[in-house]
């Protein structure tokens, strides 16, 4: 082989190469630009009913739903709470209040200074939860009020009616948070930037739901509930995708996965319960 010809060969070869690692460079590049352009948000859609929350208030809603879940009462009651977080604070742990009440703290903006407790415990999302539904409960009839009265008859709003406007989001992620309706929440998500801790998402399960049976293995949590219980799991599990690096869940003979973008599809290789499973490192 001449010179010539060898020289041609290493020429032609470096320039596949270079091609081949600018298209690696750019398929990559192309990813992560879609990445990018993924809006993060959570659905319920029940019905004709549709509503959407941004990841953060999503994870709220699915802790104040876990609450009513955990005591034992009708999804009205979450409906209720969820559409007084969202007139309050727009579902989100804000630690200022405004100046109708300038002690005003929390998920609830409940206020020290009308004895719903300490700025520190009205800053806590369970204590707020708890402490609304406390009253709520004292309420005669607040299951069959408007949203709007029962709501007013706990929080003495300055502007009673406006809790109305957050009726249908608190009635579709009710109903799908409480489990009473399955595959209704789903969320979109970029991929995780870490991988996720079983142990650190069962402590946010047991802080939610109160003691609830389960055991990890690997990456995966496995959660020995049923029936609505299982689906409010399952979607309590979706709307806290985010924070924990949630992957999967398996629910039923159904699959949410984080990676297809698809909502709940068919997954007759599921087991009972609820399996959740979180991103490992490096994946």
């Amino acid at each position: 082989m001449t010179r010539r010809r060898r020289l041609r060969r290493t020429l032609i070869t470096g320039l596949s190469l270079a091609l081949v690692a600018g298209g690696i460079y750019t398929a990559v590049t192309l990813v992560q630009r879609s990445e990018q352009l993924i809006t993060e948000e959570c659905t319920a859609a029940v019905g004709a009913q549709q509503a959407e929350l941004a990841t953060d208030q999503a994870a709220n809603a699915a802790l104040i739903t876990a609450v009513s879940v955990r005591r034992g009462l009708p999804p009205r009651a979450a409906s209720i709470a969820l559409a007084t977080a969202m007139q309050e604070s727009k579902l989100r742990n804000i630690g200022h209040g405004d100046l109708a009440g300038p002690d005003s703290r929390g998920l609830f903006q409940q206020r020290p200074s009308q004895g719903w407790g300490t700025q520190e415990q009205v800053m806590d999302p369970v204590y707020a939860t708890n402490a609304f539904y406390d009253a709520l409960v004292k309420v005669p009839g607040y299951a069959t009020l408007e949203i709007t009265d029962a709501a007013q008859r706990v929080q003495r709003s300055a502007y009673p009616t406006a809790y109305a406007e957050h009726e249908a989001m608190g009635r579709a992620f009710a109903s799908a948070l409480t489990g009473q309706t399955p595959e209704s929440l789903d969320c979109t998500l970029r991929s995780p930037e870490a991988a996720g801790d079983p142990a650190a998402l069962f402590t946010e399960l047991e802080a939610a739901y109160g003691a609830i049976p389960a055991a990890a293995t690997g990456q995966t949590l496995q959660v020995e509930v049923e029936d609505s219980y299982a689906w409010s799991v399952a979607h309590w599990a979706v709307a806290n995708a985010k924070e924990f690096s949630v992957e999967r869940v398996d629910v039923d003979s159904k699959r949410w996965d984080r990676k297809a973008r698809n909502g709940w599809q068919d997954a007759p290789d599921s087991g009972g319960g609820v399996a959740i499973t979180l991103a490992a490192e490096g994946s």
